[in-house]
């Protein structure tokens, strides 16, 4: 139970790694808050949380949208009175080469990956500088923003932006003790890489130097970890969670 009666407020939590996370932080005692754009899949999760025992509201809400991220945080606040923990987790792909990506392409992901955490992250951290009670920001990076990768420079762009964000936010705001990380995953096995052909996905299982790729749960863990007052001295690190993968 690290996390009993924290209260987790998790972007993207309708699938994938941030189905795995609001169940992961439930389990460990969390009042969990499951923002998604995908209202039925939201509305599942919450279900399948109190089915097992936990505590959590869902919340359709588009990270893009000022208006909706701003209604998000104060419905927390109206009904658990606190924000303990931010994942921003939401995020998008749409792939191309630099010389074929259009600009609607590139704008897309980048509203999504990159002003939706910048939205999310202020509107929450107001909360938390206002309550005085510290808190934890972690943010969806990735391993493509730290060694770029092909037919990703919108996408890589974003989680290059991300770890700025994170270490330029935990500078800010560790006078109020609230600490922000990053997770950085590699290839992790999630309805976004089911669109990738099997011959990308073996090629980065066989450049990890675990030989495997990862899945949900181990991203899920790491936030966990972060999150954990077992991690009370970390702020503006960026925690690769990749199997050694090499690019």
């Amino acid at each position: 139970m690290r996390l009993k009666d924290k209260v987790a407020l998790i972007t993207g939590g309708a699938r994938g790694i941030g189905e795995f996370t609001a169940k992961c932080f439930s389990r460990e005692g969390a009042i969990v808050v499951a923002a998604d754009v995908n209202e039925d899949d939201i509305n599942r999760v919450v279900a399948e949380i109190i089915g097992a025992g936990g505590k959590a509201i869902g919340l359709k809400v588009d990270v893009t949208n000022r208006a909706m991220v701003d209604a998000m945080v104060n419905t927390t606040v109206s009904v658990y009175g606190k924000i303990d923990i931010l994942i921003n987790n939401a995020g998008i792909t749409a792939d191309n080469t630099l010389l074929k990506m259009t600009e609607a392409e590139f704008d897309r992901v980048l509203n999504v990956n990159l002003k939706g955490v910048f939205h999310c992250g202020q509107a929450v951290a107001a909360v938390m500088v206002e309550k005085g009670n510290g808190g934890v920001i972690l943010n969806a990076s990735s391993i493509v923003g730290i060694y770029g990768n092909f037919g990703q420079t919108n996408y890589a762009a974003t989680k290059w932006g991300v770890i700025g964000m994170t270490k330029s936010w935990a500078k800010e705001l560790g006078r109020n003790g609230i600490r922000v990380n990053a997770v950085a995953p590699g290839f992790i096995v999630t309805p976004m890489t089911e669109k990738m052909p099997d011959k990308v996905l073996e090629m980065m299982k066989d450049k990890s130097a675990l030989k495997s790729l990862g899945y949900a749960e181990d991203i899920a863990n790491a936030y966990l970890f972060l999150a954990s007052d077992e991690a009370r001295f970390i702020t503006g690190t960026v925690l690769s969670v990749d199997g050694g993968l090499v690019l």
